[in-house]
């Protein structure tokens, strides 16, 4: 039973989902919500809490936190990675509804409706007031995701110009927009008569448009903010705004939220304000809560497609679905057959995969280390780092070359002892076993496995199956492999209950077994 706690009003919807035990608790205040969320596997919140250092390290069984909406800068990404808790949001599921808010908040902007609205609440037909047309001119937007995209789209509508700069979208979306992607921040702010930024708020973004910055658009410029509160400086602008330079604002967000009742922008005539409404509309707010509490539960079942902090692009893990259980198996497998104490972990990628195969070699790493830290304690996100702090090398080579197969993983343990090799496939979408060492066989990785070395001699398996069958350890398959005729061999038993610590020792007493390893998969 996963136990799942909402932390801030939101709508869910009337999906139920089986095994899932839901705790919803809108407005819970920070001390219960740390003395609580220890008996809770996944945390649900928009903005309003808190997901610190102290929260996380808390919560002993959190594996996941949900953010219901965009930006994740209230959920400490580093803290949860360090802790392999995966952080998923719902980036698209108020898109439409934040680009339309921030869209709107330009045409106010540009045409005073705030003010005139207010001026006509106190009883003054005011008809001198000039706005700006959008035809002709040039919209700057600053981070060309989701939201930045869709604004885009509606300035093509409105015939503006466009331009943007974001250094991590490639030229190729920018053009497909019929967006001009500038190099550099300034050169983007020179030309903008209009500018909105669509950005999350980190280090580098924080106060990123200054009076430096806002001095630099064209003078009678329109500034929008409808993403986070202080990536444009809340000082500056005011003074920007009361020297002339700018005609007109539009805020959505303040760094401080709500903002004191005293800020002098609240009372500017040339800002046109809403209560950080970006998603707060009835069919975004559907989306968003329905959207994430399903992301969730999936998360927790295993996909990690949502996953922001894995480091990994969601349509690799989706593309390499089929092997990251396998990748899984062959640590557990290297774990359970391997002696001596792990120095190195080597992970090769044979044949052509679609995409970037790194992810299966975190998965490799997660099942090493399961065995070691027991299941639960680590998953993709914690995977690598866990193995470096128990100073663990972990090398990825690739080959385009893999035999008889297309694509193959093949994981090798290096210890202060020995080095073990196993190598799978995927086939049906489900993971194969198809060497131990130098010995192919294929065997479907799950269960009790009994792995043999021996000498190539006739009664040997028989043997071994009368001491299991008379243990009551029934056999359900055998895989054979061996190098030449007479020589070293290896076989696998697959058996339906797993061999006590006597059995073990007695098969391990067998003069014609060289050695005995149990993997439990």
């Amino acid at each position: 039973m996963w136990r799942i706690l909402v932390s801030d009003d939101m709508r869910l919807g009337d999906v139920k989902y089986p095994g899932v035990l839901l705790d919803y608790r809108p407005g819970i205040g920070r001390e219960e919500l740390l003395e609580i969320i220890p008996a809770y596997d996944a945390l649900i919140t928009r903005s309003r809490t808190q997901v610190d250092a102290e929260l996380l390290k808390r919560g002993k069984r959190l594996k996941v936190v949900g953010r219901g909406g965009v930006g994740v800068d209230n959920v400490d990404l580093e803290t949860a990675s360090r802790l392999g808790i995966l952080v998923v949001n719902v980036p698209e599921a108020n898109t439409r509804s934040a680009a339309e808010l921030a869209f709107g908040l330009l045409l106010a902007a540009a045409r005073g409706i705030a003010l005139s609205d207010r001026k006509i609440r106190q009883g003054e037909w005011d008809r001198k007031f000039l706005g700006l047309e959008l035809k002709g001119k040039t919209l700057g937007i600053v981070g060309l995701g989701r939201i930045g995209s869709q604004v885009a789209r509606f300035a093509k509508g409105f015939e503006m110009r466009v331009l943007a700069y974001d250094p991590y979208i490639p030229k190729a979306r920018a053009e497909s927009l019929g967006v001009e992607l500038l190099e550099n921040l300034e050169d983007l702010l020179r030309q903008s008569h209009f500018l909105t930024v669509h950005t999350p708020l980190t280090e580098e973004t924080r106060g990123m448009i200054g009076r430096r910055e806002l001095y630099l658009l064209p003078r009678g410029a329109v500034v929008v903010n409808a993403a986070r509160g202080g990536i444009i400086d809340e000082k500056a602008l005011l003074e920007v705004l009361e020297e002339g330079h700018l005609f007109a604002a539009g805020l959505d967000v303040f760094a401080q939220e709500p903002p004191p009742k005293d800020h002098p922008l609240l009372h500017h005539p040339k800002v046109v304000h809403t209560a950080h409404l970006g998603a707060n509309t009835f069919e975004a707010q559907e989306r968003v809560g329905e959207a994430i509490l399903e992301r969730v539960v999936k998360t927790l079942e295993g996909d990690l497609s949502y996953a922001l902090n894995t480091g990994f692009d969601p349509e690799a893990l989706e593309a390499l679905r089929g092997f990251l259980p396998l990748g899984e198996a062959l640590g557990k497998l290297l774990a359970q057959i391997t002696r001596g104490r792990p120095e190195a972990l080597e992970v090769r990628f044979l044949g052509q995969f679609e995409k970037d195969p790194e992810p299966i070699a975190s998965a490799v790493a997660k099942g090493l280390l399961a065995k070691v830290l027991g299941e639960g304690a680590v998953n993709l996100v914690s995977a690598r780092p866990l193995l470096k702090d128990r100073g663990i090398g972990l090398t990825t080579l690739r080959s385009e070359e893999a035999g008889e197969y297309t694509r193959l993983v093949e994981a090798r343990l290096i210890t202060d002892q020995e080095t073990r090799r196993a190598r799978g496939v995927v086939i049906g979408g489900k993971p194969r076993l198809v060497g131990i060492d130098d010995y192919a066989l294929e065997v479907v990785p799950e269960g009790y496995m009994l792995v043999c070395v021996n000498y190539d001699r006739p009664g040997v398996v028989g043997q071994v199956g009368t001491l299991l069958g008379e243990a009551g350890v029934n056999i359900a398959g055998m895989q054979l492999g061996r190098d030449v005729p007479g020589g070293r061999a290896l076989f696998v038993l697959t058996v339906d209950q797993k061999p006590s610590p006597e059995v073990l020792e007695a098969l391990r007493a067998l003069p014609v077994l060289e050695r005995v390893d149990l993997v439990e998969l």
